[in-house]
């Protein structure tokens, strides 16, 4: 009885050590992914594009307020489409343009052993390097927002409904900037930097014509046809889901159920591509 009873105690507490092992162990890991992400967040800001990027956006948005005072009253509607349009555009630019050099500018520099002889994993870094853009992406969102705001209160002399009404319409395409960002992460852990960036381009013109290609394949008289155009239109992100920008001009706001069902796509296709980028990733050799 002892015996059984010492047994049992000994199993407890060797399930116990294995647990607070793991619990550190992700504690670490956490902590290696956050030091990359923010490494990788300071190398973003330090680029002088990112500001000429925001800079830019800013000043489109001032010229769409003098656009809008030719319009005879539409002036929040070209306010709020060309501010979201302007945010959407050169979001797309920082994620393709700086997303495919993440993990080449390592590289390239020759960085990435230093990064690796470290106790570092491939993954961790991978996934680092993606929250550090992210977090470049939504400071940039945020900015770009802040002064779409600002154009509508000038413009009507104060307070406008539209000033929150458009931020449900910057969240999905934040959350759309999220998803091509690790698009463009996945090409460029096994491919140049232009093939990244040009293969991320496609995936982001075609993932907005995803209805398209679902009424094609239904509209194909071919088996194979029709299987082969399902199937991509189920492997690319479905990016129209995330375009609100027309409805969001008119002062329409997208539905709770919307919002979750995106954020959980969204949540869903990131994980799956950044397990297959750190899959791929892990079996490159870089000697």
């Amino acid at each position: 009885m002892n015996e059984t009873s010492n047994s049992v105690r000994s199993l407890d507490a060797s399930d116990q050590e294995s647990q607070a092992s793991t619990g550190v162990h992700w504690l670490c890991a956490s902590r290696r992914v956050i030091t990359v992400a923010r490494n990788a967040f300071r190398e973003a800001v330090r680029d002088r594009v990112l500001y000429n990027l925001v800079l830019f956006v800013l000043l489109l948005t001032g010229a769409a307020i003098f656009i809008g005072e030719l319009s005879g009253g539409q002036e929040r509607k070209i306010i709020v489409d060309l501010g979201l349009s302007a945010m959407l555009l050169f979001g797309v630019f920082i994620a393709i343009f700086v997303g495919v050099g993440l993990v080449y500018k390592e590289i390239e520099r020759r960085t990435i052993y230093a990064i690796f002889a470290k106790p570092v994993g491939r993954g961790e870094f991978l996934v680092g390097k993606y929250l550090g853009l992210c977090l470049t992406l939504l400071v940039n969102v945020l900015v770009m927002g802040a002064g779409v705001c600002l154009a509508l209160i000038y413009v009507n002399r104060g307070w406008d409904p539209l000033v929150l009404r458009i931020w449900p319409a910057i969240l999905l395409l934040y959350i759309e900037l999220m998803i091509l960002t690790g698009v463009a992460l996945l090409f460029s852990s096994f491919s140049s930097p232009a093939l990244s960036a040009l293969l991320t381009f496609f995936i982001f013109l075609i993932g907005h014509f995803s209805s398209d290609l679902k009424s094609l394949s239904s509209s194909m008289g071919s088996r194979s046809a029709r299987w082969l155009f399902g199937t991509i239109y189920y492997l690319l992100p479905n990016l129209a889901n995330y375009s609100f920008i027309t409805p969001a001009t008119h002062g329409q706001t997208p539905s709770v159920a919307n919002v979750v069902a995106s954020l959980l796509y969204a949540f869903i296709y990131i994980v799956v591509i950044l397990a297959a980028a750190t899959l791929i990733f892990n079996r490159r050799n870089f000697k």
